[in-house]
This record gives C-alpha cells, structure tokens and sequence, in this order.
C-alpha cells in the first residue's frame, strides 16, 4: 500500500475515531453519575452483609437453582431456610443508637515499659432506653471488645482497658464503634463514635553531660574559615569596592595610603547540630539495635535541647521537630524500621534532608552494626571542611568504644548506658 492510500485511509478513519471518543466519554458522563446515585442508595445496604452472609446467600441461590433444575425438594428446603436466616437477621439491625463517648488516656506519653490505662465512658443521649449492644474499640492493632447492658437515659457505662506500652510507637486508641448484627455474624451495622486519642510512648533516654564539654565548645559562636563582610572576627583589610557599607570602612588606613580600605571578618555562626537517624534496615543488623540507636539518638537530641544549642533531627520520613523536648520525642515514636523513604544512600538522604538546613558546626551520624566509617565518610561530602563529624555505631552487646578513624571521632555503644561515660571522654 503505497504513502498516498494510507493517508487517505487516515484520513477516513480520523473522523470515525473521533466519534467513537465523544461517545465513549458522553456515555461515561450520563453512567458515572448514575452509578454513583445507584451505589449511594444500595452501597449502605450491601455493606452490612459480610463475608459469611455473602456466603450464606450464595449457598441459598446455589440450592434453589439445584431444586429448580433437578427437582430436589431437599435443595429446596435448604435454600428457603438460608434465604430465612438472612431475613432474621436483618431484623437484628433495626433500631437507632445516640450514644456519647468519651476515650481518655492516662497519661498521654509513657515510657517504654512503663504503665498506660484509658478509659472509655459511654453514656445514653437520647430519651428512650437502649438495648444491650457491643462496642468495639480499636488499640493499635488490637481490639477491645465491650458488652453494654441495656441503658436508661442519661446513663453511662465505664468501661477500663489497659494500653501495651513494650514497644516505641504511636497507639491509637478508638474511634469507638457500637455493633449491631445477629449471633451469627451474617449481618453486621457499625457506627462510629468519638474521635480517635494518640498514646506516645517515647524510646528510653538517659541523661547526658553538657553538650558544651564535648559536642559544642564554644556556644556563643564558632569562627569558620569563610570571609564576610559583617561579622565579628576581624581578618584583614582590602580594597573598597561600591557597594561596600562605609561603617566599615578603616578611616585611619585610608588616609595614610590614600586609598579606602574596608575590613574583612571571619564568618561565626552559633552552634548548629544535625543528628541524622536512618531508618533503613541495610544499616541494622536487627530491629532491636534499631530501637537501641533511636534511644541513643533521642538521648542526645534531649541533652542538646536542654542546652539551648540549635539542633536538627533528620531520618527518612523527614525532620523532627526538637522545639522542645517532648515534641522531639514523639517526632521519635514516629519512626517505622526499614522505612528507607526512596533514597539510594545515606549521602542522598542527607543531602536531601538537609539542603533547606543552615550550615552545621557539629554533624552526628547514627547508625546500627551494619554502618561502616565509609558510610559515615560520605556524610562528610555534604558539607563544608568547617564542620565537625561524629559517628555512633549501635552494636547490640558491643565493648563501648571512643576512637577515631580518619580524623573522625567515632563511638561504638553496645547498650544505652554506654552513652553517658563515652560522651564525658569527648570532653577529655
């Protein structure tokens, strides 16, 4: 077929192709909106079967089918009692709860281990009596379940459940949700009761010396190589140039070579400290070295907080916020292990995390067993040769460690309690 007839074929079908479109999406704008007005009235309906009432109507219709087309009575007996069983459910599912429920936590923030109990109180709003029903409670990935006697008005019902707290996490407990449905379990109606409450329960700490012995010397301000024009730390004179702020300029120089002579300054900047905290299990050899380098981690964000010294916290899911103490250690219950957030490496994930960041004078690079020196070296490349670098290796049951490998401080902490004396021999 030569280039002419495919043009002309082209050209042919063009049109026709362009119908078909305009009817494909007229068609879909009359059926979209019909489907969505037809599932708004049945889509309350069909989600109150579950699973087992879909298979019980399927069994139903399967048997009648069976007596229809061999004429077993015995089939058709069965069908009827099915079909009867799902009818007698439905009726489990009339009537209207108006409950008021209340979950409270107590306390909000839990420690590792520590205790953590909640309430739920649940009263009777409306004017009439309420039925005996179940509540459902979700807590974190378990579920609390609750038999509610019948209840007179205004009435309330407390209920008490204890929260497990022996894992760093974020446990949300609720919302709370009353059920209605048959013995059986073929027809099931859940409403929503209550907002949802957040436990934090933040990793282990310890405290920490100063961060001025060891992490940060000088918190006033660390003078850098880099030459301004406005600071405090005087570093020459040079020619003026327009454009140049005349406070600055050395009068008395000026006049004895004739020439305007400006002065320079070295950059000094306040104390800035970045801890970076991957989440990614290449650098882990198990879980619980992980939950052991964010407890390290914690601990030295705390200590740094409470010195008053600027301080950043990035992982893969992101910064912290170390606004204060607390705030910084939900950031840390927000952590999910092997969470890698996309990043090919560790340089990736701090040059990425910390781009919008200002200049650091310290940099702290934790990690498990599994992060070697070369990791930690490629942090180095993120940043200017005016910032310092250590590093924190978590190795579960390690002999605790203070060196230095290539000019790089280096600690190696096998369990939390290491981290106190090894942070006092930064200072010696």
């Amino acid at each position: 077929m030569t280039a002419a007839r495919l043009d002309e074929a082209a050209a042919i079908l063009r049109p026709a192709g362009d119908r078909a479109r305009r009817l494909a999406t007229g068609v879909r704008n009359v059926v979209t909106p019909a489907a969505r007005a037809v599932w708004g009235v049945i889509g309350p309906v069909v989600r109150v079967v579950t699973v087992a009432g879909w298979l019980v109507l399927g069994l139903a219709v399967l048997a009648l089918v069976l007596s229809a087309v061999f004429g077993w009575q015995e089939f058709t007996f069965l069908g009827w009692v099915l079909l009867a069983a799902v009818v007698a459910a439905a009726f489990f599912l009339v009537g209207r709860s108006s409950y008021g429920v209340l979950i409270e936590l107590n306390p909000r923030r839990v420690v590792v281990g520590d205790r953590a109990m909640g309430r739920m109180v649940v009263t009777n709003t409306g004017p009439r009596r309420l039925a005996p029903t179940r509540m459902e409670l979700p807590v974190g990935r378990g579920l609390a379940e609750f038999q509610l006697p019948a209840m007179e008005p205004k009435q309330e019902q407390e209920e008490l459940f204890q929260v497990p707290t022996n894992r760093r996490a974020v446990i949300v407990a609720g919302p709370a949700e009353s059920i209605r449905g048959d013995q059986l379990g073929l027809l099931r109606r859940a409403v929503k009761w209550a907002d949802p409450v957040e436990l934090f329960v933040h990793p282990k700490t310890v405290r920490l010396a100063s961060s001025a012995a060891g992490l940060v010397r000088d918190l006033e301000g660390q003078v850098s190589q880099k030459i301004t024009n406005n600071d405090l730390a005087f570093h020459a004179l040079r020619p003026y140039v327009p454009g140049d702020d005349r406070r600055y300029v050395h009068w008395r120089t000026s006049a004895r070579i004739g020439q305007l002579m400006v002065r320079q300054f070295q950059e000094t900047r306040r104390s800035q400290i970045i801890i970076v905290l991957p989440t990614s299990a290449q650098f882990y050899a198990s879980e619980d070295e992980f939950e052991l380098a964010v407890s390290c981690a914690a601990s030295i964000a705390g200590q740094v907080i409470r010195d008053g010294t600027q301080l950043d916290v990035v992982s893969e899911s992101g910064l912290w916020r170390t606004r204060t103490v607390v705030s910084m250690l939900d950031s840390s219950c927000r952590l999910e292990y092997g969470h890698n957030g996309g990043f090919a490496g560790l340089r990736e994930l701090v040059r990425e995390r910390t781009k919008r960041l200002a200049a650091p004078s310290v940099v702290v690079t934790l990690g498990g067993a599994n992060l070697g020196p070369a990791d930690i070296r490629t942090v180095h490349t993120v940043f200017g040769p005016d910032t310092n670098h250590l590093g924190v290796v978590v190795e579960a049951g390690a002999q605790p460690r203070l060196g230095s490998v290539g000019g790089m401080l280096m600690l190696t902490v096998g369990r939390l309690e290491d981290l106190p004396p090894l942070f006092r021999g930064l200072a010696s």
